[in-house]
């Protein structure tokens, strides 16, 4: 079957997530920027998830655009990606709002961890479609920045349990990395 609604639904899908995200931000108390510093952890919070939404969203364009068609399969795996991403809203508000709190910190990572798994079973199941010799396969490679990702997100969330800033420090470590362009769809579609 073709790609273009399963793109279509997804993009639907980051967008909703992002609104919730958005609205769980409250307008502060006061007209001065003391008003605004009891809203930092939600904010930073807020811009760590619209980060990593965004990079998923992005990879997920650059993937699509590579292959050219979808099953079963796929489908289910895009949907079980966009089900931990789902979440991000809850986890990023019970982390903000609890002002990185060991715990939430952790249930943070732990979801982190789940859209990369995911993200892992959508690439398999696209190349597993597709085939070695393809441009998708080409441009995903060995997917050593998806593997480094998922590794740190996991030790994040085992450390977040000696100190929450070593878990958070890591999230926004990988967040960084990613948002390094990742030319490896590009330099394929070029070609």
């Amino acid at each position: 079957m073709g790609k273009g609604r399963v793109e279509a639904f997804t993009d639907g899908v980051v967008a909703i997530i992002i609104t919730i995200m958005v609205l769980e931000l409250k307008v502060p108390h006061g007209e001065d920027v003391s008003a605004l510093l009891p809203l930092w952890p939600v904010f930073f919070s807020y811009v760590l998830s619209f980060i990593n939404v965004g990079i998923y969203w992005n990879n997920l364009h650059n993937m699509f655009h590579t292959v050219q068609r979808v099953d079963g399969r796929v489908l289910w795996a895009n949907l079980h990606l966009l089900f931990w991403l789902s979440l991000m809203p809850v986890t990023t508000a019970f982390m903000g709002e609890n002002h990185f709190a060991t715990v939430p910190v952790a249930v943070y990572g732990a979801d982190l961890a789940l859209c990369a798994i995911a993200y892992t079973i959508l690439a398999s199941a696209l190349h597993r479609l597709h085939g070695n010799d393809t441009a998708f396969a080409k441009a995903l490679g060995n997917d050593r920045k998806g593997k480094l990702s998922l590794a740190v997100y996991i030790a994040a969330v085992l450390l977040t349990f000696v100190n929450q800033w070593i878990g958070v420090a890591l999230y926004v470590l990988v967040a960084t990395i990613w948002l390094v362009p990742d030319t490896r769809f590009a330099r394929v579609i070029e070609k």
